[in-house]
């Protein structure tokens, strides 16, 4: 009995090795095992079986490099594939926002703001040398924190209206969140080229007369880029929350980064009208194109003077 159950058991090892060593093999190479016959071994205690191992009985079948991995979670595939579609879906937008954008004024029924922003950026850069020497050259640092703690201010109320939106599925917030970074994505790429187009030096740079076409870079003087951010965050807040007190803070907001920079000396009076002007040009634009109707927000109220657009529902 005992010898029978030592054949048994080397048997059993032999089958064991030739699997590692079949699973040794390179990943290229998988191993198919056959259903192997077994044979009669006959003892003196009575008849025992044993495999009979033959290494016909082990083929081994190259992998197609196209067959995916056995063990591939279908999950991480379906994952990355919605990443994809949410990336290519993003760029289109965009990319759909800015031919809108730079088409826009072009059109028709924006030719009386057309006018209104040249008419008074012209104004403001026949006087801005004559205005920046009658304001006070003192305090600047003071004007400096205030804008920036104005500007904190009005970011963090819209990144609270954005976790809120995303952590509680609320319509509402979610669609502000997503059309306020929309609407700074759309305002950088109109404002870097600006930038570096019309490189303006700024009050205290180069000759102090505020001459254009001197240093090709970012972050230059004009359009102020203080002033279109807030304005484009500020009217974006306002339009989807026009409750009185939601528009005194938003918009007070933005006009305290505006005129704070603009005491502290880092821009002329043209590049915050200008600045001022594009900001909400491109936040009305924006948020006309995507808001929900559905949502007590302006959306369907600023339809008596601005042209009815298609807008697409999130």
């Amino acid at each position: 009995m005992n010898k029978s159950i030592l054949q048994s058991t080397l048997a059993g090892l032999a089958i064991t090795a030739l699997s590692l060593a079949a699973a040794g093999q390179e990943s290229s190479l998988t191993p198919a095992f056959l259903t192997t016959p077994s044979i009669r071994i006959q003892t003196m205690q009575g008849t025992a079986f044993a495999p009979k191992l033959r290494i016909s009985d082990f083929r081994l079948q190259p992998v197609d490099s196209d067959d995916p991995a056995p063990d591939a979670a279908p999950e991480a595939s379906e994952k990355s594939d919605t990443q994809d579609g949410l990336v290519k879906r993003s760029i289109k937008r965009i990319g759909a926002d800015q031919k809108r954008l730079y088409l826009a004024p072009f059109e028709p029924h924006n030719l009386k703001w057309d006018a209104i922003v040249l008419v008074g950026t012209g104004a403001f850069l026949a006087a801005d040398r004559h205005i920046e020497n009658n304001i006070s050259h003192s305090n600047f640092r003071a004007y400096q924190t205030t804008s920036n703690i104005a500007l904190a201010g009005l970011a963090s109320s819209l990144a609270g209206v954005y976790l809120y939106g995303a952590k509680t599925e609320h319509r509402h917030a979610r669609e502000t969140g997503a059309i306020e970074l929309e609407t700074l994505v759309n305002t950088f790429l109109i404002y870097t080229p600006m930038q570096l187009i019309f490189a303006r030096q700024r009050p205290d740079e180069g000759n102090n007369h505020g001459n254009f076409f001197k240093h090709h870079a970012f972050n230059t003087s004009f359009p102020g880029g203080h002033a279109m951010f807030t304005w484009a965050m500020a009217s974006v807040l306002a339009d989807e929350y026009p409750k009185p007190w939601a528009r005194v803070l938003s918009y007070g907001a933005a006009f305290t980064v505006t005129f704070s920079r603009f005491m502290a000396r880092d821009h002329w009076a043209s590049d915050m009208f200008v600045g001022t002007a594009l900001g909400l040009a491109i936040a009305e634009n924006t948020f006309h194109a995507r808001c929900n109707p559905e949502f007590e927000s302006q959306c369907k109220h600023h339809r008596r003077w601005w042209k009815v657009m298609k807008m697409e529902v999130q």
